[in-house]
């Protein structure tokens, strides 16, 4: 009976982890993924950690943490691990005033002096989560080209998640998280489920085939994508890394902005004390200077 009791605590939560092991934990995370884990996050950790323990059969979360420390099972449980603790907050047109302006000055700007059939307009969401900047970026790109038929588009988005990146793949969404796409919009690029109880809506097929997502580490010291993107958004990422990171990390992304290009970052980040070769153009939104 004891044996049962114990699992039974473990199964509804009351296992804490040791404060070595989270020490450990937050130790690994940040190193790898750039995300700081004070103190204040242990509760939200444990949490999230509780499911990985039930899938690899841990008895709780001191030895799912022996086996990443000790038993060598870290290498193979990183993405899990990673998919678990980071946050993917994310809705479609927020900070909407940043589509307004990609529409109405960037994509104008960028296709001033370029034919349609010579030149593919190339944006990057690097932070995707489970979609809605993405998608958002393509109704913004499809509306731009009924004044510019013909003009070719790519969207690439990414993420550290890969639970999120496979949401995001299905452009499938409940109905309340497309509420503040605006209503014609809606109506030309977003499909209804035939089952109108379970109140789903899918992105529209020729959307999602603009967007190709992918799984990508901000951390990483290089990134295998294309040099020569027009925009890239990198949104309410940068307030969880501090500002030697934020630093190395816009440095890698600008290198992958052709001179010209637009960087927008969120609104609650800056770029203030930190070197790069950008120009203030609107609100978090920045360009490349030209070489």
């Amino acid at each position: 009976m004891t044996g049962l009791a114990e699992r039974r605590a473990t199964v509804h939560g009351t296992d804490r982890l040791r404060p070595q092991d989270f020490k450990r934990l937050a130790k690994f995370i940040e190193a790898y993924s750039g995300i700081k884990m004070p103190p204040s996050k242990l509760t939200m950790v444990e949490g999230r950690l509780r499911r990985r323990v039930r899938e690899t059969g841990a008895a709780d979360l001191s030895e799912y943490c022996n086996r990443l420390f000790e038993g060598g099972d870290l290498p193979a449980e990183t993405v899990h691990l990673i998919d678990a603790v980071t946050t993917n907050k994310t809705e479609f047109f927020r900070e909407a005033e940043h589509f307004r302006f990609l529409l109405r000055t960037v994509l104008p700007t960028l296709c001033a002096d370029r034919p349609a059939t010579q030149a593919v307009v190339k944006l990057w969401s690097s932070a995707c989560s489970t979609g809605a900047e993405p998608y958002t970026l393509a109704m913004i790109l499809a509306e731009f080209r009924q004044q510019h038929p013909g003009q070719r588009v790519s969207i690439l988005a990414s993420d550290l998640c890969t639970e999120v990146l496979h949401a995001a793949a299905r452009g499938i969404y409940p109905q309340s998280a497309v509420q503040a796409v605006p209503p014609e919009l809606r109506s030309r690029y977003l499909l209804r489920s035939r089952e109108p109880g379970r109140g789903l809506v899918r992105i529209v097929a020729e959307l999602r085939a603009w967007v190709q997502f992918a799984r990508l580490n901000l951390m990483a010291p290089d990134y295998p994508v294309d040099r020569d993107f027009d925009v890239i958004f990198c949104r309410n990422v940068l307030i969880y890394f501090d500002r030697p990171t934020q630093q190395a990390v816009l440095q890698r992304l600008v290198e992958h902005l052709r001179p010209g290009g637009y960087l927008f970052l969120g609104h609650s980040e800056s770029i203030a004390g930190l070197v790069l070769p950008l120009q203030v153009v609107g609100h978090t939104i920045f360009r490349r200077t030209v070489k």
